[in-house]
């Protein structure tokens, strides 16, 4: 379980990012954190794993405050799948699938194996895409490599940000789909961070949703539709529809 209480984030004293975010986060849940540019979902998710640290309040995982962990230590066990991949081009799929468990001292033979078993859970043929470059593979596949790395030493949490925002429509439907699968399969607590409400309804159990740094109203797509706690929520969760009905109308005139 993770909990945001009373966080907060303020970079020049003044303006603040974050403002007091309550928040608890289930084991096992899939959390999608949603709101315009600059709304504090992105600090939000730095936070967690300590990229960012706080300006007040405090953040618990399974009970203890991070505040007490090594920072590193603590990345290494979250996962975290960044916008714009973060590959190192120099290096091969297998050896950026396998980074972080040649920093944790794993023995070669135990990281091919294991390696093989993320490319694979990732639907990139371990035999095909080993030995290949990150310049010779799509958006698509590099974002998946980009997933079997933050895999790679077994996390219980995965932290998302924008994570398919940067590849085409097609790769990114696809991806998504398959990351739900296995966030199921692994029993992963997954936050993500994105402005796309319809992904948001497509992919979480419960969204949160921000504005100016504070949170609005956080709950199933059900009940944010059934209820929404604003008109900015109202807004927000209507955009879908509004998306749909343009959508209807072009193919009507087509």
């Amino acid at each position: 379980m993770i909990e945001l209480r009373n966080l907060s984030k303020s970079y020049d004293g003044r303006s603040t990012a974050v403002d007091g975010l309550n928040l608890m986060i289930a084991t096992g849940e899939f959390l999608a954190l949603v709101g315009p540019s600059g709304c504090g979902k992105t600090t939000t998710l730095g936070m967690i794993n300590r990229l960012e640290d706080p300006s007040g309040g405090a953040i618990f995982i399974d009970g203890a405050d991070i505040r007490a962990s090594d920072p590193v230590t603590l990345r290494r066990r979250i996962g975290f799948v960044f916008q714009d991949i973060g590959l190192f081009p120099h290096m091969t799929v297998a050896e950026n699938a396998g980074v972080v468990l040649r920093i944790l001292g794993e023995a070669k033979e135990q990281i091919d194996s294991r390696v093989n078993e993320l490319l694979a859970l990732v639907r990139l043929a371990p035999e095909t895409y080993r030995n290949r470059f990150p310049a010779d593979i799509s958006g698509g596949q590099r974002q998946r490599v980009g997933v079997a790395r933050a895999l790679a030493g077994r996390p219980a949490i995965v932290l998302m940000d924008e994570p398919f925002g940067a590849i085409d429509p097609l790769a990114r439907d696809q991806l998504a789909s398959d990351y739900r699968q296995i966030h199921n399969s692994l029993g992963l607590t997954t936050v993500l961070v994105t402005h796309d409400m319809t992904e948001a309804i497509l992919l979480a159990d419960r969204i949160a949703l921000m504005h100016e740094g504070r949170l609005v109203q956080a709950g199933s797509p059900h009940e944010l539709f059934s209820s929404p706690a604003d008109d900015f929520v109202r807004a927000m969760m209507d955009t879908p529809r509004r998306r749909a009905a343009a959508l209807a109308a072009t193919m009507a005139q087509a």
